[in-house]
């Protein structure tokens, strides 16, 4: 069940009309990056870096010392370079989660013709679910970051932590297009190891640079399909 969606949903991903979803995504996340980086640019040059050097300027220090302004903001740069490599991500999954609905919707056209079509979230609703993801890979990835310099236990917690939240929500997500609240609770404490193992393959997208730019394209497809073969093993054992 969990592996032939994760193959359907790998194939769909590359799938043209999924690809112009993709492409919107990447170049609203170009944007936002751009936008985060000129107003944070601004902020530095505006208030942290002259606050640094006029600080040292005031504690009468050695002439060479009036250089560290140049020292912090180089320093500075770095940081903010580095920041948004990891704000890539998170980014992608806020802006990604404004077209969940397509990829779902084109995922069961395609896949399941015959099946009673899924009910499209409110705008409201969808930038909502697009704040949690952004929250959840933004908690994931700090968690992990923390535990860096715990050998091997800053990995175990990054697809720990990802791969059950992930794998919650992008369920829900997908149970929700068919479902009240109450049987989507239900479904997925009953089918809970199910729905974490694939949010673990969610967080093994999402572990990999760049292709973290498919992860929502990948999670959403993915668990429209684990929500089929779900719901479907639950009506027949019920």
């Amino acid at each position: 069940m969990l592996i032939a969606s994760a193959q359907k949903a790998i194939g769909e991903i590359l799938d043209p009309k999924l690809r112009q979803v993709f492409w919107k995504t990447l170049g609203l996340t170009i944007l936002a990056l751009i936008i985060i980086w000129n107003l944070t640019t601004v902020g530095l040059e505006t208030f942290a870096v002259p606050f640094v050097s006029d600080w040292f300027a005031s504690l009468s220090l050695p002439s060479w010392t009036g250089t560290m302004g140049l020292f912090a903001a180089i320093i500075a740069g770095l940081g903010l370079a580095v920041g948004l490599t990891f704000l890539i991500g998170p980014v992608s999954a806020v802006i990604a989660g404004l077209f969940l609905d397509d990829v779902a919707e084109h995922v069961e056209k395609q896949d399941y013709p015959n099946d009673k079509p899924g009910t499209a979230m409110p705008l409201g609703r969808s930038i909502i679910m697009s704040l949690k993801f952004f929250g959840i890979v933004i908690l994931g990835n700090l968690l992990a970051l923390m535990l860096l310099l715990v050998p091997g236990v800053n990995l175990i917690a990054f697809f720990a932590i990802n791969g059950y939240l992930l794998g919650r929500e992008y369920f829900e997500f997908a149970a929700l297009r068919h479902h009240d609240a109450a049987t989507v609770r239900m479904l997925r404490s009953r089918y809970s190891g199910t729905i974490i193992m694939g949010g673990l393959m969610i967080a093994g997208f999402l572990a990999i640079p760049i292709v973290n730019l498919m992860t929502p394209l990948f999670g959403a497809a993915l668990m429209v399909h684990l929500h089929k073969a779900i719901a479907s093993k639950a009506e027949r054992t019920s």
